[in-house]
């Protein structure tokens, strides 16, 4: 048996040793049809040898090279590209679409969704774990303190579940937080909004969360009037549903246009 990996703080490495989280995760995989599977941060593959038993097409990335070469070693079938998932270009491994799945170093873990959310025409599913607060946040609801930017872009695109808590002793060596495993899969709609706008109107809204949006979106210049007129505009941020903030969206850009 190859030697064990030490964990690394600098990469905010939390190795998963919880047999039965690990299981339950890798159950998520046969919710939907995705054949194709891309597992971020195998470390030394607790999780993945859940998965690989699966009928799915799992590849796997791995920034940190000793985890690399003990997979190499202990599951010498799957094929592990050692490197960085935010720098990676994942079209290379994948010519079609593809799930994403992981225990995520939480210190990148919004990076991670935001990436997953520029790549959601390809990403159909993703299953992760997080922070328990950061999973909070994701699957949040309006008129909530948890609720904020990540669940109002994450959600516009996935449905979102919070599927498993998890403590700190699932995990070597045991964070110092609460963990959760969050499942989206991609709601089937026709997206007809700015998307760009529509990022932009959600993060400054939030960013001054306290105010009203009428003042939280001043750098939008929407007329006085059309402020005045529509309630939304006398509304916080985290009042607004993900089908008002589309809304919201097309009023900014059709006032914009005219």
């Amino acid at each position: 048996m190859p030697k064990q990996v030490r964990a690394k703080k600098f990469l905010g490495q939390h190795f998963l040793k919880d047999e039965s989280v690990a299981e339950q995760t890798a159950n998520l995989v046969s919710r939907n049809e995705v054949k194709n599977w891309l597992e971020i941060g195998p470390g030394m593959g607790v999780l993945t040898k859940y998965l690989i038993e699966k009928p799915i097409n799992l590849k796997a990335v791995e920034l940190d090279r000793d985890s690399v070469a003990y997979l190499g070693k202990e599951m010498p079938s799957l094929a592990v590209l050692e490197a960085d998932y935010l720098k990676t270009d994942v079209d290379v491994l994948f010519e079609d679409e593809y799930g994403v799945i992981g225990n995520f170093p939480y210190n990148i873990s919004s990076q991670i969704l935001f990436k997953i959310l520029d790549n959601r025409l390809k990403v159909p599913a993703f299953a992760g774990m997080f922070q328990l607060e950061v999973a909070k946040r994701i699957a949040g609801e309006p008129n909530n303190k948890t609720y904020g930017i990540l669940s109002v872009l994450v959600q516009a695109f996935y449905d979102i579940t919070l599927e498993i808590e998890i403590p700190p002793t699932a995990f070597n060596p045991p964070p110092k937080v609460q963990s959760a495993v969050i499942y989206g899969y991609r709601i089937d709609q026709e997206v007809d909004w700015n998307v760009k706008l529509f990022f932009d109107v959600v993060k400054t809204a939030f960013q001054q969360r306290r105010k009203t949006l009428s003042n939280a979106l001043k750098k939008f210049n929407i007329p006085k009037d059309v402020r005045l007129n529509n309630q939304m505009f006398k509304l916080r941020a985290e009042n607004l549903s993900v089908t008002d903030f589309i809304g919201l969206t097309n009023l900014i850009e059709q006032k914009q246009v005219q």
